[in-house]
């Protein structure tokens, strides 16, 4: 007979399992609608498996349909996404380090109040910052390019980086700094040198965090980038939304996939850091 502790981890076990079953679904139908024609699609059923696996959908999401052809496609647009996420995402990462370093470790006047100002940044919303950044960007030359979304991404990230790299240099003792500057040692060098080692758990959680809010990020790129300069967000939205007499579900199911890997594939590689990213800090932050 079941007792009360069994009875809870059993409850515990089928309240999950529906969760699982709730969100894997979806993926579900986009993978095998996917690897679908489009007579199986129409003539079968939503949950039903294709009757022989087929990449036609995929190669056409990716590279259209070949020559002579108006097709929106994900080749170009997912280099373009390439060429705006890295550089930002390693920008406002190293920036976000030094200043959580900085506030913490190389006590000045006025570090709580520039703190809170970065803080203060975490919540403005996207919207708040479109105008002034589009005049910044005009003023610059810089619109309508991947450098002017670089700046963007670097800017509106770096509240998020400083708060995740001063809470988990808080937990970090003061002694090893201090030391460290009686050996003769400087600004970069201590950073470089001691606390940067010892960042690995927080580093994943940035980058993540990071390259989740950039890749995935469409009002950035549809305000600020229009034509081959977009990013994929802004090609697939194109992609699904252009009206044409017969539409390609498995196409679009196939690009939403595409679009979607990346960040999957870096959850995967990388979710053990990530919660032990995020309690770190915690008590003392």
């Amino acid at each position: 007979m079941l007792n009360k502790k069994s009875l809870s981890r059993v409850f515990l076990f089928l309240v999950l399992g529906l969760f699982v079953f709730y969100y894997i679904t979806p993926l579900y139908v986009m993978i095998v609608t996917s690897l679908k024609t489009m007579n199986e699609i129409r003539n079968g059923n939503l949950f039903s498996l294709p009757n022989a696996i087929n990449f036609d959908a995929w190669k056409i999401a990716w590279a259209g349909r070949g020559e002579g052809t108006s097709d929106t496609y994900l080749k170009p647009y997912f280099l373009n996404s390439l060429k705006i996420t890295i550089p930002a995402l390693l920008i406002s990462t190293l920036l976000g380090a030094i200043n959580g370093y900085a506030l913490t470790k190389w006590k000045f006047k006025g570090a709580n109040l520039i703190f809170l100002l970065f803080l203060f940044g975490t919540f403005i919303p996207y919207q708040a910052i479109l105008l002034p950044m589009a005049r910044t960007l005009g003023f610059l030359g810089i619109s309508n390019s991947p450098i002017g979304l670089i700046l963007v991404h670097t800017v509106y990230g770096l509240g998020f980086t400083t708060l995740f790299f001063r809470n988990y240099y808080v937990s970090i003792s003061d002694e090893i700094i201090k030391a460290a500057k009686v050996d003769g040692a400087g600004f970069f060098k201590i950073f470089f040198t001691i606390l940067l080692p010892v960042s690995l758990p927080i580093l994943v959680v940035t980058v993540i965090f990071q390259f989740t809010q950039i890749w995935n990020d469409f009002l950035f790129g549809v305000t600020f980038s229009f034509g081959e300069h977009a990013p994929l967000q802004v090609a697939l939205n194109n992609m699904v939304l252009t009206s044409a007499s017969v539409k390609y579900y498995n196409v679009d199911m196939a690009a939403a996939i595409m679009a979607g890997l990346p960040t999957l594939i870096i959850y995967i590689l990388a979710g053990n850091y990530f919660i032990k990213g995020l309690t770190a800090g915690s008590v003392k932050g």
